[in-house]
């Protein structure tokens, strides 16, 4: 299918931009007007996210197996890449959210899965109204869609073979790369790869999608991969099942590997890559136990890569600044040469993208509330390059966490080992009723096996990281600092009975 062309009732939006826009000018979009002459020498911008995929399932960032990522690796060795980058809210729809805000979810309006606030503005409308031309590829319903009027074209995620055919992007976005430069405009594309979302490739869920479907509602996969050669990451308990299911997940890694190549080899052959900044990143981790729609580290660091012509160095690495899902929006506008969005939490790491350091980027702040059934479980967390603090206001010992990475096999594979083995029973018990809260010494512990919020020598760093969440849930506006100054007292009171941590 053609992609579909949106009206823009451009108008309306600047209304919603308020003074950061300065009220509304029609001729914005008129491609012969001033506006637009102005906007044609701008830079170019191309947003690449992949769904559900953790931070170190690249060969660029460590793993190893056979032709897992050579696009993406590619991309990183010609940019710069940061190993410190945090999204702000491991799971789909709030992630990208944030992305397209700069805020955090308390004050853009939306703790769950629904749309912002009606005044609040986007990173979409900003570009529109100065002239960019837009378009989304998937994941229409997960990118404010109550700002559609600001695309100018919008592929749903079936007309991709469900958001997951390299060859689909490819021929998209080099019509689009065409129908930007006819219209004499810059251009915004956000390329959003569905893989490696569930159904994983090659399983059975996603052949029993296809079964009926005339062409196969997802494509087939190129690589597969075998149970054996697979690694198992050390969160996870290394079962047969386990490895059955991350060779599907790894799978569609491969893929969404090879839609990344698609989008960039169609750039290279528009002419205009050498004018685009492209940014490529994922918007939480694995969707499996102790990584997606949580706040430990495997939730949300992210593999975030920029490759910017003439500005950044090719094959740079950044593992000392903290970069986070809040500073997307400022970003991208900050290298466009645009003001940042009014209200925004975040701020512009550009300075980062041409060399320079920047302070005020030791740690970042992660949280979750709402997940996608509409349960509230309300996590805070704060990661330095040296430990990760969390607390739960949910967790009192008698609530169940629940969400959808629960359903594959690898957490059935977990409770049916849990029976006659007491570690993974206790990684179990841990996962769905959780504590109060966690103190995890990320240098040693990356992967937060080893609570150490009740252990003595840890004190004085327990109460350090309590007051570093604590001043920014107050800045922040959170409304989950009553919850933790609840607890905060009750952690004090000399007649404090025993808690579930």
């Amino acid at each position: 299918m053609e992609w579909v062309s949106v009206s823009r009732r451009l108008c309306a939006a600047l209304s919603l931009l308020g003074s950061l826009l300065g009220g509304c000018d029609p001729t914005v979009a008129d491609t012969g007007s001033r506006a637009t002459e102005a906007a044609s020498g701008r830079l170019n911008v191309l947003l690449i996210t992949v769904d559900d995929m953790n931070w170190d399932s690249l060969g660029v960032t460590g793993v190893r197996l056979r032709g897992i990522s050579p696009n993406i690796d590619r991309l990183a060795r010609e940019g710069i890449l940061f190993k410190q980058a945090h999204v702000t809210v491991a799971t789909c729809y709030p992630s990208r959210n944030v992305w397209m805000t700069g805020r955090y979810p308390q004050n853009h309006g939306a703790l769950g899965f629904e749309d912002i606030g009606a005044d609040v503005p986007t990173l979409v409308e900003a570009l529109a109204a100065a002239g960019y031309y837009t378009g989304l590829m998937a994941k229409r319903m997960h990118v404010v869609p109550s700002r559609v009027a600001a695309w100018n074209q919008v592929l749903v995620s079936k007309d991709l073979k469900g958001g997951r055919s390299p060859q689909l992007y490819f021929e998209h976005a080099r019509e689009f790369f065409e129908r930007a430069k006819a219209a004499g405009k810059p251009f915004f594309l956000m390329g959003n790869s569905l893989d490696p979302h569930r159904p994983f490739a090659a399983s059975d869920q996603e052949a029993r999608a296809n079964h009926g479907s005339s062409g196969g509602r997802y494509p087939e996969a190129k690589l597969a991969y075998l149970p054996s050669e697979i690694p198992v990451p050390r969160f996870l308990p290394d079962l047969p099942e386990i490895r059955r299911e991350l060779a599907e997940y790894y799978t569609s890694v491969r893929r969404a590997d090879e839609t990344t190549g698609a989008l960039l080899r169609a750039l290279d052959e528009s002419g205009l890559a050498d004018r685009t900044v492209v940014m490529w990143l994922s918007d939480n981790g694995i969707s499996l136990p102790f990584a997606k729609a949580n706040v430990w580290l495997n939730s949300t660091r992210t593999p975030w890569i920029v490759r910017w012509p003439h500005v950044v160095t090719p094959g740079r690495i950044d593992d000392r600044h903290f970069v986070s899902g809040v500073d997307l929006a400022p970003t991208i506008l900050d290298a466009a040469g645009l003001q940042n969005l009014n209200g925004a939490d975040g701020r512009s790491f550009v300075p980062l993208l041409r060399g320079e350091s920047q302070t005020g980027r030791d740690r970042v702040f992660t949280q979750i509330d709402e997940v996608h059934s509409g349960a509230s479980y309300p996590m805070r967390a704060v990661t330095d390059g040296s430990y990760g603090y969390i607390f739960n206001a949910w967790a009192d010992g008698k609530t169940e966490f629940r969400i959808e990475s629960m359903a594959g096999r690898t957490f059935a594979a977990m409770q049916k080992a849990a029976v006659t083995d007491p570690a993974i029973a206790s990684r179990v018990r841990h996962f769905v009723y959780r504590t109060r809260e966690e103190l995890y010494d990320y240098r040693s512990d990356p992967d937060a096996l080893h609570n150490l919020i009740d252990d003595p020598r840890y004190r004085d760093v327990a109460t350090k990281y309590r007051q570093i969440l604590r001043r920014h849930l107050k800045e922040a506006a959170d409304p989950e600092l009553s919850a933790f100054d609840r607890w905060m007292a009750e952690r004090r009171s000399p007649a404090r009975v025993a808690q579930p941590d």
